[in-house]
């Protein structure tokens, strides 16, 4: 299916919402408005296997566009919009974008790099223009909106967020079926029981991978899609309780933010309507994700993948009940713990989490990259390390860059992360390790206050007692610093390496 099949039957019904303003798009207005930007992409030269780049926030222009290239058989790459120009410059020469369209809210980013996008054809601007510029809608206005000639299926081409240097773009093959035949299994309907009367809340950055492919997959099928220009806790209940919410995808934070509200106003708002609220993106703590299930009911599923689509690991609320802190069992793919020699590990053994039969990709242009990913067997890892219990379920144990070794034993810090962020004056935290002289490094904490007039040694020393109930004093931090906010991207994953390189440069190392 298509949104011209739903189109085609059911014109008027309404494809998404903008859950600030209220600004609704009817199937027929996504429909026309995708066939004219495939007529301006065709127009401009661009053919199957080309390239375009996003530079968007949650605009109400973005499905069009995305749908556009989709059915031009094109790589459209959607690129984060906190990111800065140096590194908009890269993702869009690395990934060879013969178009780039933007909007004028990120004009202090891209009027810099008109001369520097060495690959651009034509750059277009959506809410006005600034030089160098052409106007999206103008361009649009002049295309016809009957379908191109040649349909078929483009592909997303997205990029990883940089936590670790520059990101790696993620290619997949161009889907050979025909454009509108179901490429991937509607996992939203098969596995997760949407319909055509569900409405599905997306609360993230349309350019992630996650959000991106859920309500690309809503919309092909004809589930109403409400979008949250950005996060924010309260409203996010609001909706929920407005449109009748009955599926929606969430990461750890942001439970985390809306369980940290006043009771009294957290607890005001009907979330009944909730048949499933998905989370992925980054572990959650097994406290926080207790509470979610007391509040919302069985209703809470989970999955561990990856933009690589090598694999996909999930499970329901009853599951995780009886097998807490996994991230579920594979579906689409067969895990193996391996350990730093590429040996698979016994059940309960912790090692790098490779996947097989769970799809292909490559690394864009970055062959070593690619094959820093494989295995000798030929399986492919997202760099992250875990274990499986007896029963085949898999658990997280952290990224493996993210390993802290002092005085010669490994330390994770997700375990001393998921400690501290259960404390009640706590609302964000990063643990990492610092140099130190005699053990190599020492870990350290940072932490976000719900408060942060909190701040004090005071409260340090008590953050530090409370881990320390809970954990091995090795693995908990030996010193924490206070901030008013952590460089945490809306998609849940903590840059935690520029927390990190900070400390490591001010220690001259």
């Amino acid at each position: 299916m298509s949104p011209a099949d739903i189109a085609a039957v059911t014109p008027q019904k309404i494809a998404y919402i903008m859950a600030e303003t209220g600004e609704t798009v009817t199937y027929s207005e996504l429909e026309s408005a995708a066939n004219q930007g495939a007529q301006l992409l065709r127009s401009l030269g661009l053919q199957r296997g080309d390239h375009i780049a996003i530079l968007l926030e949650n605009h109400p222009r973005f499905f069009q566009i995305c749908w556009a290239a989709q059915r031009a058989g094109i790589y459209y790459t959607a690129i984060s919009w906190r990111l800065q120009q140096q590194e908009v410059e890269y993702i869009v020469n690395n990934c060879e974008a013969r178009v780039f369209i933007t909007s004028i809210e990120r004009k202090e980013v891209v009027q810099p790099l008109l001369d520097k996008m060495t690959c651009v054809e034509k750059n277009y601007m959506l809410d006005g223009v600034v030089d160098g510029f052409e106007s999206w809608e103008d361009a649009l206005a002049r295309m016809p909106s009957t379908e191109i000639t040649d349909q078929s299926e483009g592909a997303p081409m997205l990029y990883s967020s940089g936590t670790t240097g520059y990101p790696k773009g993620v290619k997949r093959p161009l889907p050979e079926q025909d454009y509108g035949v179901e490429v991937d299994v509607n996992l939203l309907r098969t596995l997760y029981g949407a319909n055509d009367d569900s409405i599905y809340l997306s609360p993230a950055p349309l350019y992630h991978a996650a959000p991106l492919a859920f309500t690309m997959g809503c919309l092909r099928s004809g589930t109403t899609v409400v979008v949250m220009a950005h996060f924010e806790a309260e409203f996010a209940l609001e909706c929920i309780e407005n449109y009748r919410i009955t599926h929606s995808q969430w990461v750890p934070t942001m439970f985390v933010r809306m369980l940290k509200l006043p009771e009294e106003v957290r607890l005001k708002y009907d979330v009944s309507s909730l048949r499933c609220a998905i989370h992925a993106a980054a572990p959650c703590p097994i406290p926080i994700k207790e509470k979610m299930i007391d509040w919302w009911g069985e209703v809470i599923y989970e999955y561990y993948a990856g933009t690589e689509g090598n694999g996909f690991v999930q499970l329901n609320s009853q599951e995780w009940l009886a097998h807490k802190g996994s991230v579920g069992k594979p579906l689409t793919c067969e895990i193996h713990i391996c350990d730093d020699h590429g040996v698979e590990v016994p059940a309960g053994e912790s090692g790098a989490i490779y996947m097989s039969g769970g799809g292909t990709f490559e690394y864009y242009k970055d062959d070593d990259k690619t094959a820093d990913s494989r295995h000798a067997q030929g399986w492919s890892t997202l760099g992250d390390v875990g274990y499986l219990d007896d029963d085949g379920y898999l658990y997280l144990t952290d990224r493996k860059h993210f390993m802290i070794i002092s005085g010669g034993v490994n330390i994770y810090p997700q375990e001393a992360e998921n400690v501290l962020i259960n404390h009640d004056k706590v609302m964000d935290v990063a643990v990492f390790g610092v140099p130190n002289a005699d053990f190599g490094e020492e870990v350290k904490g940072v932490v976000q206050l719900a408060d942060p007039s909190l701040a004090s040694p005071v409260l340090e020393i008590e953050l530090l007692d409370y881990c320390r109930e809970y954990l091995s004093h090795i693995k908990c931090p030996r010193t924490i610093d206070f901030r008013d906010e952590l460089p945490r991207h809306p998609t849940g994953k903590l840059y935690k390496r520029l927390l990190k390189d900070e400390y490591w440069a001010k220690a001259g190392v």
